[in-house]
């Protein structure tokens, strides 16, 4: 029983260590951003005609938290995935290990064109269909809390999206869920990723669709790679049984 507690407790150790490995990263990143605000800044707003307007000093804080701090989100994701690895690490096989390490870069990468997919697709899209209807009646000005509010608030969620497949891919490879369970939960799986994308985008139904979408392919995409996964896992399965 004591030696029970013990590994217990020594989990409980090295997930506070990982957790402090990645807080510790995510500050790092955090100061990097800080650093290159100024440039991501003029990046994101290189579309723009005219400046945007910040209300108070506060704004101009606000401003570069917010853009520090997606960039270290976007940097930590590698480092989170990687502590996460080797927290599960012991649990699995050397196959399994060397299998699963592979999902670190693609998590990262995947994160990188949900961000793409948001900033270049979805997000001038939407934001040039609300300015030319709002044009028809008003002056459309736009302040900088605003717009990157509104900017974040589309990319972000579809940079997790995209990663969703990898994370099935994960779970499905070492048996938490399986391809029928996914398909079984697709309707409801739908209605929430519907409200969702609703929730993230404009109140219009052009904007609903173009993020709502996605989001259904993605989770359609997720049950392919975890059939996948679930038939490699069926024949390593039946081969360890052959050899008993």
């Amino acid at each position: 029983m004591q030696e029970k507690e013990m590994s217990v407790i020594d989990h409980l150790d090295e997930l506070r260590s990982r957790i402090i490995k990645v807080i510790v990263s995510f500050v790092l990143f955090l100061g990097i951003g800080l650093y290159f605000t100024k440039d991501i800044f003029h990046f994101l707003v290189r579309g723009l005609n005219e400046k945007l307007l910040a209300l108070g000093p506060s704004d101009v804080l606000w401003i570069y938290f917010m853009i520090g701090g997606v960039f270290a989100i976007a940097c930590s994701i590698p480092v989170i995935a990687y502590q996460l690895w080797a927290f599960v690490k012991p649990a699995l096989h050397i196959k399994e290990q060397k299998t699963t390490m592979l999902y670190i870069p693609a998590l990262f990468i995947l994160f990188i064109c949900g961000m793409a997919f948001g900033y270049y697709f979805i997000f001038p899209n939407v934001l040039a269909f609300l300015t030319e209807i709002g044009s028809e009646l008003v002056t459309v000005t736009f302040t900088a809390e605003r717009y990157f509010s509104f900017l974040f608030n589309l990319v972000i969620p579809f940079a997790f999206f995209f990663d969703l497949p990898v994370i099935i891919l994960f779970l499905t490879s070492i048996g938490i869920i399986t391809p029928a369970f996914l398909r079984k939960s697709r309707r409801f799986a739908y209605f929430i990723l519907i409200i969702i994308g609703t929730t993230i985008s404009p109140p219009d139904f052009v904007s609903d669709m173009m993020t709502s979408i996605p989001l259904l392919i993605i989770y359609e995409c997720s049950i392919i790679v975890s059939t996948f996964a679930y038939r490699r896992r069926m024949k390593r399965e039946q081969l360890v049984q052959d050899e008993q």
